[in-house]
């Protein structure tokens, strides 16, 4: 492997998944900084001699990153120094790498830049592995750094060595290993140009402590060379007309939104297409936000705890207008009987992920930033040519299965408060200018289902890793994006127990997030599924935090014991006064422990491993489609 260059052409055709492109492409390049502008601030830099470690700090800064979150150790520690002396760079300390990794996330998607975190060799690196992980599954740029052990001891099994890069691998764009001094400044600039163009997705630059420590002669703009990766942005014309012909045509069409047109900043031109064609809207959970929820077109959010009309709308289709989403199983349910009578329009800007799930009748290549506009002007003149075509009839059907059948919950019989009002008032309370981050689990679905979104980048949520204990770092890492808006954390007593150390964190760098946890003494969705499918044996899913006399931990004291300002919800008529309590202060993070009923549970529901076909209302209960035709 030679010093500071990408990993092998020969390395990366052994590995079984693609990467010679080494890359999940998703983001629209418009958006994103073309190689020319990845500069900063500045456009030129005459060579000047200086450490490598000086030379990762003068790189950030003339990529314009203004915010760092890392936890220094021995590896990574000659960057430290200088980087101290920066005055562009704001270093936030995390208490745990994982931490600084679910942060850079957060900001990312704020912002639409790319978040940034750091950590030394070994575990450290490691500790970053599930945060690269889950923006690899969620498409969120992200360049993380690591120290590594000096280059004439890697392989040697060396204190506190591990192979990042080929432990990466799978979970990034691209992995560097840099053991030369003098590659810092391209390295580092291709990292955030592969991060956030074509499809967003993390970065690993792992630097040998002797190329930290090493002289080189810095300058900038770097010369960047990156042979075979070249994101495709706009459509094939030809596609174009043909998924405009189809749309002309449809009778029962629908649009299938996901989470790339997030990615893609595509909020404007989507709700364009959409008046223009007249046709429903379900924006999957990666989606919530980026068509608003108010809109009389929106159907809801389909998949396993989707909205009973979002389900149907896509089951009984006759055209799929894909758009930035990847058929995933939460939202297909068993695939071979996914809208079993559709025609399938994809736009994705990764081809591999068209035609990967479900085959494509006209696949387009491309981001859907470029797309969607193209999209809607070939459909002007189709229905100029030919008429719209009438999809009354569909509609008819649509509407009342969302007046039949609304998302809703009852409430619980055991004197506790429903979570599914807890978080609906939060939302109302907040308003649509709020940042609404959620752990995983019942909490996650909820938050998805009763908070109205209105505008893209205001839901934040692990959603193809699944992560506990994303909440609260990520919520963190949105407030330092965006200081200026209401951030909340969504969690769940469980998820809330693995990461909230960030808290104090937040409460030293004067991030003043507001903390919600929906506490329901036990690992709710686990607990949910051992009640439907494993007849009420409740094994290990107890979590002792809200329902019994002895409370471990009491959220209150711990949120008291890290300076936070800890409050607890436990009837019904506090929920609101508890909530503007919180909105009323912006001096330091707040915790609410919000005690909840172990026994309310998220509905809809498809069961895994079903037909979306067998959706159930609450338990037991599946709608007839039969009386809706």
């Amino acid at each position: 492997m030679s010093k500071g260059s990408p990993i092998s052409p020969a390395l990366l055709a052994a590995r079984p998944a693609p990467q010679a492109a080494p890359v999940r492409n998703v983001a629209p390049e418009r958006d994103a900084a073309p190689v020319s502008a990845v500069r900063g601030p500045n456009t030129v830099v005459a060579p000047i001699p200086m450490l490598g470690s000086a030379a990762i700090v003068r790189s950030l800064e003339e990529l314009g990153v203004d915010d760092i979150f890392g936890l220094p150790g021995g590896a990574i520690l000659p960057t430290y120094d200088p980087l101290m002396a920066s005055s562009k760079l704001r270093h936030i300390l995390v208490r745990h790498e994982q931490g600084a990794g679910h942060a850079a996330q957060g900001y990312a998607m704020v912002t639409g830049r790319p978040g940034v975190c750091i950590a030394t060799s070994g575990p450290g690196a490691t500790n970053l592995v599930t945060a690269i992980a889950d923006a690899h599954m969620d498409s969120v740029p992200m360049v993380a750094i690591t120290g590594q052990v000096s280059s004439a001891v890697i392989g040697s099994d060396a204190f506190q060595e591990a192979d990042i890069v080929g432990i990466t691998m799978p979970i990034t764009k691209h992995s560097y290993l840099v053991t030369d001094a003098q590659d810092i400044p391209r390295v580092l600039a291709e990292a955030f140009h592969i991060a956030t163009t074509g499809r967003p997705g993390p970065v690993l630059v792992d630097i040998a402590k002797d190329a930290q420590q090493g002289e080189m002669t810095f300058s900038w703009p770097p010369r960047i060379e990156l042979p075979g990766y070249r994101p495709v942005l706009r459509g094939h014309a030809k596609q174009v007309r043909e998924a405009a012909r189809l749309i002309a045509e449809s009778q029962r069409p629908v649009f299938y939104v996901g989470g790339g047109c997030i990615k893609a900043h595509a909020a404007a031109e989507l709700l364009e297409l959409a008046e223009l064609v007249g046709a429903p809207v379900a924006t999957t959970l990666m989606a919530r936000g980026v068509f608003p929820d108010s809109h009389e077109q929106h159907v809801g959010m389909p998949g396993m705890h989707g909205a009973v009309s979002a389900v149907t709308a896509l089951q009984q289709s006759d055209l799929l207008i894909t758009l930035g989403a990847r058929f995933d199983d939460r939202v297909t349910g068993v695939l071979s009987s996914f809208a079993p009578n559709a025609k399938v329009i994809h736009a994705d800007i990764d081809p591999a992920e068209i035609s990967k799930n479900r085959l494509a009748d006209v696949p387009i290549v491309g981001s859907v930033k470029e797309i969607i506009p193209e999209l809607t002007a070939a459909l002007r003149g189709a229905f100029d040519a030919q008429g719209r075509p009438d999809i009354s009839a569909w509609w008819k059907t649509l509407d009342r299965l969302r007046e039949t059948y609304p998302v809703g919950f009852t409430q619980p019989d055991d004197g506790r408060s429903a979570p599914q009002q807890v978080i609906k008032r939060i939302g109302e309370l907040t308003g649509p200018e709020g940042v609404f981050v959620s752990g995983v689990g019942q909490h996650q679905m909820w938050a998805a289902q009763f908070i109205q979104y209105e505008r893209p980048h205001s839901w934040l949520n692990s959603g193809g890793l699944g992560t506990m204990g994303y909440s609260v770092p990520a919520a963190m890492g949105a407030k330092v994006g965006d200081p200026d808006r209401v951030v909340w954390a969504i969690d769940g007593d469980g998820c809330f127990q693995m990461t909230n150390q960030e808290l104090a964190t937040c409460v030293i760098n004067n991030i003043p997030i507001k903390v919600a946890v929906i506490n329901n003494s036990s690992l709710g969705m686990v607990r949910q599924w051992q009640t439907l499918f494993y007849e009420g044996r409740y094994s290990n899913t107890d979590l002792n935090t809200g329902h019994d006399t002895v409370r471990v931990p009491d959220f209150v004291k711990l949120a008291d014991a890290y300076g936070c300002v800890g409050l607890r919800c436990e009837r019904d008529e506090d929920i609101d006064a508890t909530i503007e309590q919180a909105l009323a202060i912006n001096d330091r993070p707040v915790v609410i422990d919000f005690v909840v009923s172990r026994d309310s549970m998220v509905w809809p529901m498809v069961p895994s491993g079903v037909s979306n076909d067998l959706i159930q209302i609450a338990r037991g209960m599946t709608p007839t489609w039969e009386e809706e035709d």
